[in-house]
């Protein structure tokens, strides 16, 4: 028991001598980490926020289109595209292709490179190549689109089964 008691001093001894010793490094460790868990909480908080704006600015886009102003409409999902969200930038370039709001072949390729690059996972990469190789398979781009389905075969992507069907048709 006494033992015991002696370890608890010993140990508070040597914590405070440490402390003395190495005052200003500890303050700024742990000054460090509070300036770090503000900044982590901030740019969260940053984040959240853009993410609500992309969203309101996507509802405005589709009422905008049901209203009849379209080029309004196609102007905003535009924006929701070079914005890099992943998750309304892929709905974004969907409602662009299926509303036919771009006529542009070569503007709608450039959309899905944008959206492509914004994309983290390799699943949302490969659904997106897909798509992009239906999409050049439905304008006669029939090269470019074998391609895109070959590399989806060769990389064993989950959807290899679809590329495949495609290819054989």
């Amino acid at each position: 028991m006494e033992q015991n008691f002696d370890n608890k001093i010993d140990f508070k001894s040597r914590l405070t001598i440490f402390y003395k010793k190495n005052k200003i490094k500890t303050l700024m460790f742990f000054f460090g980490i509070l300036i770090l868990l503000v900044s982590i909480i901030l740019v969260e908080a940053f984040n959240k926020k853009k993410n609500i704006q992309i969203s309101e600015e996507f509802i405005k886009a589709g009422i905008l289109y049901t209203g009849d102003e379209i080029s309004k409409s196609k102007k905003i999902y535009e924006n929701i595209l070079k914005s890099n969200n992943s998750f309304y930038s892929i709905l974004a370039l969907n409602n662009i292709i299926e509303k036919d709001l771009e006529k542009n072949n070569a503007k709608v390729l450039e959309y899905f490179d944008i959206v492509e690059k914004s994309q983290k996972k390799k699943e949302q990469k490969d659904i997106l190549k897909f798509k992009k190789a239906l999409y050049l398979l439905k304008y006669q781009n029939n090269q470019d689109a074998k391609i895109l389905l070959n590399e989806l075969v060769d990389s064993d992507s989950k959807i290899k089964n679809l590329a495949e069907d495609i290819l054989v048709d």
